[in-house]
């Protein structure tokens, strides 16, 4: 389980960091999330819970440095169809999409890595491969008289 840490966000738009007891910047949260830390926000007066604002106003933030953090269509389909369709999708299914895409790519590069340690050598690796499962395939096309003979 990630760390949870308490953030309140004041009337004046500052945030301040219940476990270091000093305000921060969008940045720091940032810097917190990608640290692996969970963070909740909550405001002041009102006591509600702004997590996911703030969060969101992170992302339109780094959006704004790179000129785009999602294709443009994607961004006319979450406009178009709001909360009807896509909060569902972001609900349940996206955040599993992700986090299975970051296990898989994370095991396929631990793979490659122990490839690397191991000193395969892939050119050889690939032609055994490729050749061994279509032996049967490629002598249906081969001319050889090894083949011709066996037919007669």
């Amino acid at each position: 389980m990630a760390k949870t840490i308490l953030i309140k966000k004041y009337p004046n738009r500052r945030l301040y960091d219940t476990e270091k007891s000093q305000y921060i910047s969008l940045n720091h949260v940032a810097d917190m999330v990608r640290q692996g830390c969970h963070v909740e926000v909550m405001e002041v007066k009102t006591e509600e819970d702004v997590t996911a604002f703030i969060l969101t106003q992170i992302l339109m933030e780094e959006a704004k440095k790179n000129n785009a953090l999602l294709p443009v269509p994607f961004l006319h389909l979450i406009i178009q169809y709001g909360e009807n369709i896509l909060s569902e999708f972001f609900g349940k299914y996206l955040q599993q999409i992700v986090r299975n895409y970051l296990a898989y790519k994370k095991s396929v590069d631990e793979q490659f890595k122990s490839w690397l340690e191991q000193g395969m050598d892939f050119p050889s690796m690939a032609g055994k491969t490729m050749t061994t499962p279509f032996k049967s395939f490629f002598d249906l096309f081969s001319d050889s008289t090894e083949t011709k003979e066996k037919k007669k």
